[in-house]
């Protein structure tokens, strides 16, 4: 007996070790850690339990089969984060590159068919060479399988995606469908061909980092929603997210103990709009002032500026969060600012996560750019995230709200639950130059004239009141009272059940 147990001990040391010490030190060398440090820093301390370590892979061409690690390449299991379940796979970059077989493929397929099954969170963890050429079509039917459990876990249990390490060609695509990527700067990239195929094809040089680093999916292509100086911070900042979603789309978000007062006065709110009309101010002020403690995880921070995305907490709870931002492009709505929220919103209503949107939206962003590459189309994803949602949803207008973007903002007409306003806020066509300018042609030549029917328009529609006076509007609140009167409402609708009528699923306009 005592022989077998010490057998078994050296196998898991010999699992453990992956491709070898000289390869764990290469690793360390590029300024990664390996599989298994990741994984323990992600999870609770002992709470990882290991699946399928003995496993190889079973390729005979090519000299493979002299080649059999422990493990083929990816370290599966489940363990906790703050107490609450995940599974997570880890891609080992020291065992045959981290390629993809048809055996690691499975692993991963399988702790993905479990965290379905018990309602659990995927966290997949990425650094591959790739498909193992060696395989030929067996590890391409093991990437089909990935994607097929990635689509078929869309919207039932979180996934996430740690890019930390090289992620090219089709694999990119399993991550593509998880529901946030998180990068590695200067040590992980995404690309579907390399640099290499990139020259031959279009004679284009580029490098790696320029072609598929964090810098260019954050800022860029907006594939990843954030990118951290090292994979410490990586995982610390993943064990944070988690702490606001639900297991599955059948729990409610957490609840977390909180040591913020609901009815918190912020006095410095009711100065926050300035009186220029045209001057910008950060709405970030107003979302860390609304959130219990300050604390704001905020989603694709370098991507389309214009509008912010996030999550805080009210009363402990989660609660997703959408808000234009005037120090960018005045916070005007554009093709890649309503593709941002429109995907966030959509997330939020999949996990039952109660939206709170801060509006303050002059219209749409002009010009022939904007129309050539198809914003109408786009612009409909956000309005058509907001109308199918059925989630919770408050909205709190700050200053602007002009024409079609006023609606499209979680808007009363969109089945918004509460619409609050300031007393700063205007809800119109449009501002009242451009309004003037039209009503009154005629008077053009007149710039006495046309300045008094400018004032006519503001003091009739730069307002909260019309809208107000026709219920589009459900209360004028003081500023500084915003964080109470926002959280009363959000507890007073937390039995909200809203439904919408029986489909397969919607067309939304990709």
């Amino acid at each position: 007996m005592k022989d077998i147990l010490t057998e078994l001990e050296n196998r898991r040391k010999g699992a453990r070790l992956g491709g070898g010490q000289a390869r764990i030190d290469a690793q360390h060398g590029r300024g990664k850690l390996t599989a298994r440090e990741r994984i323990e820093l992600l999870l609770d301390e002992g709470s990882f339990e290991e699946f399928d370590m003995f496993v190889t892979h079973r390729c005979t061409d090519f000299g493979m089969e002299k080649q059999k690690p422990a493990g083929d390449g990816v370290v599966t299991g489940w363990g906790t984060i703050n107490g609450r379940q995940v599974y997570v796979f880890a891609q080992d970059f020291t065992v045959l590159g981290g390629s993809v077989s048809a055996t690691h493929a499975a692993k991963i397929c399988k702790i993905m068919d479990m965290a379905m099954q018990n309602g659990a969170p995927v966290i997949g963890i990425n650094d591959s060479g790739g498909a193992r050429i060696q395989e030929g079509v067996d590890s391409l039917a093991g990437y089909g399988e990935v994607f097929q459990r990635n689509i078929m876990a869309s919207g039932v249990v979180p996934q996430i995606s740690m890019i930390m390490g090289p992620c090219a060609g089709g694999a990119v695509y399993s991550p593509a469908m998880t529901d946030f990527i998180f990068m590695v700067k200067d040590s992980s990239y995404m690309f579907v061909t390399g640099p290499d195929v990139v020259k031959t094809v279009t004679n284009e040089l580029v490098t790696a980092e320029e072609l598929g680093g964090a810098s260019t999916h954050t800022k860029k292509s907006s594939v990843a929603d954030a990118a951290f100086e090292n994979d410490v911070e990586a995982l610390a900042e993943v064990r944070r997210l988690v702490d606001f979603l639900p297991l599955n789309n059948r729990q409610k978000p957490p609840v977390r103990p909180f040591f913020d007062d609901p009815e918190r006065i912020e006095e410095s709110l009711d100065t926050l709009i300035p009186q220029n009309p045209n001057q910008p101010y950060d709405m970030k002020e107003l979302i860390l002032k609304i959130a219990d403690e300050g604390d704001f995880f905020e989603i694709q921070e370098d991507f389309a500026k214009n509008i912010i995305t996030g999550f805080i907490r009210l009363e402990g709870r989660s609660v997703g969060v959408v808000a234009n931002q005037p120090m960018v492009l005045a916070g005007v709505l554009d093709i890649d600012s309503a593709r941002k929220a429109a995907r966030f919103v959509r997330f939020c209503d999949c996990f039952d996560i109660p939206l709170l949107t801060l509006v303050d939206v002059p219209g749409f962003l002009p010009g022939t750019t904007q129309e050539y590459n198809g914003v109408i189309k786009h612009g409909a994803k956000l309005l058509f995230a907001y109308g199918e949602a059925t989630v919770p949803k408050v909205t709190v207008i700050t200053r602007k709200a002009y024409g079609g973007a006023y609606v499209v903002m979680a808007s009363k007409h969109l089945r918004a639950d509460i619409n609050y306003a300031w007393p700063t806020s205007e809800v119109a066509v449009m501002g009242a130059k451009g309004a003037t300018e039209i009503i009154h042609r005629a008077d053009l030549g007149d710039p006495e004239k046309i300045a008094k029917h400018a004032k006519d328009y503001e003091d009739r529609f730069a307002n909260p009141f019309v809208a107000a006076e026709r219920g589009f509007i459900d209360e004028v609140i003081q500023p500084r009272s915003t964080r109470k009167r926002v959280a009363r409402t959000f507890a007073s609708l937390r039995n909200k059940q809203g439904q919408m009528p029986w489909k397969k699923h919607d067309n939304i306009p990709l």
